[in-house]
């Protein structure tokens, strides 16, 4: 299993709603970037990610799972882009804020830190054991 960082602005969509979709989650759509666009080909089912708030909460707010695999979006006329679909696992019972993964010496290698603006990343081993044990889980 591998571990992901999906970010999206609360306002576009957000965790209450990918929540709301339940166990037939919902495409990862509109990623228009080739390295978001590659790290997605490389999920697989079953993999995890961290759900992250985007522009002004800056903070992960739950876990999703992939449940389906990489495939052409249809958002994208050009066609060179795709998605995969993700459903909501459970919230964090104590959001992560940037700050905080700021602050812990040992997340200074997270992509988040050192390409924030990459809307789809991966998170190591390590990573994901820290951020799930700061988030109470």
């Amino acid at each position: 299993m591998a571990f992901w960082l999906f970010k999206s602005e609360p306002s576009s969509w957000s965790w209450e709603q990918q929540q709301q979709k339940g166990a037939a989650g919902e495409p990862w759509s509109g990623v228009r970037n080739f390295q978001a666009a590659n790290n997605m080909k490389a999920m697989q089912p079953g993999d995890r990610g961290f759900f992250y708030h985007s522009v002004h909460e800056k903070r992960i707010v739950g876990i999703v799972e992939v449940i389906g695999s990489y495939r052409p979006d249809p958002t994208d006329g050009s066609g060179r882009f795709g998605l995969v679909d993700v459903k909501a696992v459970s919230a964090m019972p104590t959001p992560v804020t940037l700050a905080e993964i700021k602050a812990n010496p040992r997340l200074a290698g997270m992509a988040l830190l050192r390409q924030s603006r990459l809307s789809v990343q991966p998170v190591t081993d390590r990573e994901w054991t820290e951020i799930c044990r700061m988030g109470g889980l």
